[in-house]
Parts: structure tokens; C-alpha cells; sequence
């Protein structure tokens, strides 16, 4: 009788140490954990300095970003994403969000005199109305510092009162009447014999003003010396209630107008400090109503289509042409004169404007001189010679690459077609015509596209060589005729000085943005019948 079989267990492997399990963990992995921190603070801190701005869109995405990241990072289940969220997130920041800001500063009057809220203007307009009274008490005072901040403290009859322009006069401790604050808690008190000395810190100390209290209307606190504080209180009274700011040297009563964000009175004057508000459609409808705006609008925007269609169309002609010519074996030494015709495109374009800016000089410049004789031509001061420059300018610097595109499409054409239509009896211009273009048109069309919207912002070479001059005669924002819309756009954000329009610059680049996107689609669309031809 066979005995039964006795089944062992099977034996367990031993038990790793712990010093062997972390181990197993992996660099990797540590690497992660050592990220993931510092993404995460990182994201904290912007959450706390969105919440301290109140600025609740903010803190939410990017508490909703951070989120998402420890989720992708630290599960198993989401392996594509965490090769696409760097990716998205970057979308979302400099696409997304940028795009989306701009469309919402569209919709304000956003700009100068209109850059805060109605409590900003308020004190700005307070500020401006500010003046010392006549025989006004004068306080004991000391320059003081605190974390790159400085600051007032004076002696209210014994009573020391410290701040800055941040923040209003608030007690800190007593000392003897009648002299100037020796120590402030929190605040390190700057010796006198530094207010005295440093040039720059006096300079700063006679622009520092500090609010006596929360009330706007009790004004503030001023020293030009250094050691005695004087009160200046506004001329300008702002009744919260009312909401309204009365003048009292003239008596004139400015009434808050939230439809345009200003502080207007009966007969129509305004006070420069105002705030931004929503209105509506106004900057769209001002680029095709405001007559003193629209007709030099119109001018540039006629101007940017035939620069961006002129520097695509003459470029690509002009790199074809060559192509052509050094495409060909008879032509010796091709190697070396193909690398001077890309000199151009190696060059910075910055650069090459500002030396054509000097060679198109009436009085010095090299082009009258050598092919002129000497003659007086005005080529940055005549518009249309301004715009015959520029235009020469941006085709110098673009050929190149047509010349490189077209040369590598010329290389890539099938030979046996050439051959067959050479035996059929096409002659070179019939070749050209019925077959190279064509199936170049096929590789080429979707990068002259790219180019004419290329063109069409191209701000480098149009602010580089003239600045958009010269002016045109009464255009606001002294728009000039070599302007184009993106450089036009830039003159009115008050970017170079002068007044700036956030509000109508942010329009115009939505608007820049649909006529360039319905033109890049339409034109693609068209470039499928090219296809054929494959």
C-alpha cells in the first residue's frame, strides 16, 4: 500500500530588511517626491498671494492645477498625462490665459487715468488736491525703515505715530513731547546725519507721503527736511455716501460716473484719476466710428495686407528664381554662392533694420551715395518711399529662406515626370509651368501662409528701421505710414509714452487675431486642391 504523500508548504523568501526596501524605491522616485514639493509650495504660495489679492479665479485654478498634478503624478492609472500636463499647463498659461485676458480687456476702458479701482482714484484725486494750510501744526519727526520700506514716525504730544505710504499713522509708543522719535518698535530709526548726507534717500524722503488715518479726507503727512513733519490736507473732499468729490477752492462738484469710470461734473469736466470699468462693445465700435481713428486705422490696416502680401509674393519670387538658377549643374561653385545668398537669412533681423536705417539716411546714408549720385532723397521721411524701404528691408531678410525651401522642394521633384515630359516635347517653360510650380505650390503653399502671417505681426523690422514713420498728419497716437496693425497696436498701449489705451490696443489684437485666423483657414482650405497635382 503506497503511503501518502505529505505536502510541504512552499517556503516563503526571506523577508527584505528595510534598508534593502528603500532601496527598492529608486532615485526616480525620490527625484519625484523632491519636485512634487517644491511644485507644491510653489502652488501655495501663489494660492496665499492670490487670496491675499482677493483674486478668487486665480487661487482657483491654480489650486485646481496643483491638484491635478499630485492626482497625475502620484497614481498609476493616468501614465499619458504625465507626459502631457507640463505640456497643457504651459497651453493654459501662455495661450489660454493670455488670449483670455486680452479678450477681457477688451470689453474695459482699461489705460491711463483708468488703471484702478473707484477707492484708488479717490485718494489719487485727493492726493493731487493736497496743500498745506497756512500756520498748520508741525510735528517732531524721524525717517525710519522697515524691510526696504520707509517710513514716518512723529511726536503727537508725546504720543509716537509711525507709518508709511502703504499704510496710515498708527500708535507705537510715547515719548517726551517736543522731540523727534529716537526708537519705534518695528522700525529701525535712521540717523539724521544719513537723511542729511545721502542724496538719493532725501530725494525719496521729500516724495514719501503718509496718510494720517483710514479717512482720505484728513491728508497726510510730509517733511522736506527730514526732522519736522507737516500736515497737508486736501482740497478735495470725497463724500462716500453722495459719491461725489467736491472742489472747495471753486465749489465744483464731480459726481461718480460708473459708466465711464471717471468723476465728471456738470459742465463736462473730468478729473484725471478714474478706474476701469466694462463697457461693453465701446473699443470695438470706436475702430469703425471714431472718424479721427478710423480713417488712419484704415490706412495701416491697407498697408499691413500689402506688406505681409508683397514680402511673401516678391520673396518667394526672388528665392525661386535662384533656386532655380543654382539648382542647376552647369552653374559652378554653387556650394559657396548658395552660402552667400543665406547671409542674410543668418543674420539678426534686428540688426540688419537698424543698418538699412542708416543706409537709407538722406544726408549720410550709403544707398544715395552709390546709386543716386549723391541726391538728396528723402527715404525715411516720404511715406511711400518709407514703405518702398521697409518693404526692400523685409524682402533682404526673407528671400533667403525661400531660396533654402525652394531649393530643397526643386531637389525633391520626381525626375521621371521631367523626363517624360521632356520626350512628350514640353519645352523648360512648359515644364515649369505644368509641373514644377505646381508640385511646388504643393510643399510651399502651407509655409507661405505661415509666412504671410508672419509678416503680417512682423513688429522687428517695421520698429527697428523707422519706427512706423513717418507720422501721419492728425492720426492719434501718432500712428505713422509704415505702420502696420501690430505696431500700430503697440503705439496705442502707451508701451514707447504718451497716453495708453489698454482697453482699444486689446481690441485691435482680437481683431488682428480673427482676420489672420479666417485668412490662414480659408487659404489652407484652398491649398487642398493642390493635392491633385501629387
Amino acid at each position: 500500500m503506497a503511503q501518502p504523500q505529505v505536502l510541504t508548504p512552499p517556503s516563503r523568501p526571506p523577508r527584505e530588511s528595510h534598508a534593502r526596501s528603500w532601496r527598492g524605491i529608486g532615485w526616480g522616485f525620490i527625484v519625484k517626491l523632491i519636485v512634487m514639493g517644491l511644485i507644491n509650495a510653489l502652488g501655495v504660495m501663489a494660492i496665499l498671494s492670490a487670496f491675499s489679492a482677493q483674486s478668487w479665479i486665480l487661487l482657483g485654478v491654480t489650486a485646481a492645477l496643483v491638484i491635478a498634478a499630485d492626482i497625475v503624478y502620484f497614481t498609476k492609472r493616468a501614465l499619458p498625462l504625465k507626459y502631457l500636463m507640463p505640456g497643457l499647463v504651459f497651453l493654459l498659461v501662455f495661450q489660454v490665459f493670455v488670449f483670455g485676458y486680452t479678450a477681457y480687456i477688451a470689453f474695459t476702458n482699461y489705460g491711463t487715468g483708468h488703471a484702478g479701482s473707484q477707492e484708488q482714484a479717490v485718494d489719487a484725486a485727493l492726493i493731487q488736491g493736497e496743500r498745506r494750510i497756512e500756520g498748520s501744526e508741525t510735528y517732531p519727526l524721524s525717517v525710519v525703515e522697515r524691510f526696504g520700506e520707509y517710513g514716518l514716525a512723529i511726536n503727537d504730544d508725546g504720543d509716537i505715530r509711525v507709518g508709511s505710504a502703504d499704510s496710515p499713522l498708527t500708535d507705537a509708543g510715547a515719548a517726551p513731547a517736543g522731540q523727534a522719535p529716537t526708537s519705534v518698535d518695528g522700525w529701525t530709526v535712521i540717523p539724521r546725519t544719513q537723511v542729511i548726507t545721502d542724496q538719493q534717500l532725501q530725494t525719496t524722503i521729500e516724495a514719501l507721503r503718509v496718510p494720517f488715518s483710514d479717512d482720505p479726507n484728513d491728508g497726510s503727512i510730509r517733511t522736506r527736511d527730514g526732522s519736522t513733519g507737516v500736515l497737508y490736507t486736501p482740497t478735495m473732499v470725497w463724500d462716500a455716501d453722495a459719491g461725489t468729490i467736491t472742489d472747495t477752492v471753486n465749489g465744483t462738484v464731480y459726481t461718480a460716473d460708473d459708466a465711464i469710470g471717471s468723476f465728471v461734473a456738470d459742465d463736462g469736466t473730468r478729473l484725471p484719476a478714474g478706474w476701469y470699468v466694462n463697457v461693453g462693445f465701446d473699443n470695438f465700435l470706436r475702430v469703425f466710428t471714431d472718424p479721427s481713428l478710423a480713417g488712419p486705422l484704415l490706412s495701416v490696416t491697407g498697408w499691413t495686407f500689402a506688406f505681409a502680401a508683397g514680402s511673401v509674393i516678391i520673396s518667394f519670387g526672388l528665392g525661386l528664381v535662384f533656386a532655380l538658377v543654382f539648382n542647376d549643374p552647369r552653374v559652378r561653385a554653387r556650394k559657396y554662392l548658395r552660402t552667400l545668398i543665406i547671409l542674410p537669412y543668418a543674420f539678426p533681423a534686428f540688426m540688419s533694420a537698424l543698418l538699412f536705417r542708416g543706409m537709407f539716411n538722406a544726408e549720410f546714408g550709403v544707398i544715395n551715395d552709390l546709386f543716386f549720385f549723391g541726391s538728396q532723397i528723402n527715404w525715411l521721411g516720404d511715406p511711400w518711399l518709407a514703405k518702398a524701404a521697409v518693404l526692400w528691408v523685409n524682402v533682404w531678410l526673407s528671400f533667403p529662406y525661400w531660396f533654402l525651401v525652394c531649393t530643397g522642394a526643386l531637389q525633391a521633384l520626381p525626375s521621371d515626370t521631367l523626363e517624360a515630359a521632356s520626350i512628350d516635347g514640353a519645352g523648360r517653360w512648359r515644364q515649369f509651368r505644368s509641373i514644377v510650380l505646381p508640385l511646388l505650390l504643393v510643399s510651399t503653399a502651407p509655409l507661405a501662409i505661415s509666412s504671410f502671417a508672419f509678416s503680417f505681426n512682423n513688429f522687428t523690422v517695421i520698429y527697428m528701421f523707422n519706427a512706423g514713420g513717418p507720422a501721419i498728419p492728425g492720426a492719434p497716437y501718432t500712428l505713422g505710414s509704415t505702420d502696420i496693425l501690430i505696431s500700430a497696436i503697440y503705439r496705442v498701449s502707451g508701451v514707447a509714452g504718451g497716453a495708453a489705451d489698454y482697453g482699444l490696443a486689446s481690441a485691435l489684437s482680437i481683431i488682428v487675431f480673427i482676420v489672420v485666423g479666417v485668412i490662414s483657414a480659408v487659404a489652407f482650405r484652398q491649398t487642398r486642391k493642390l493635392e491633385e497635382f501629387q
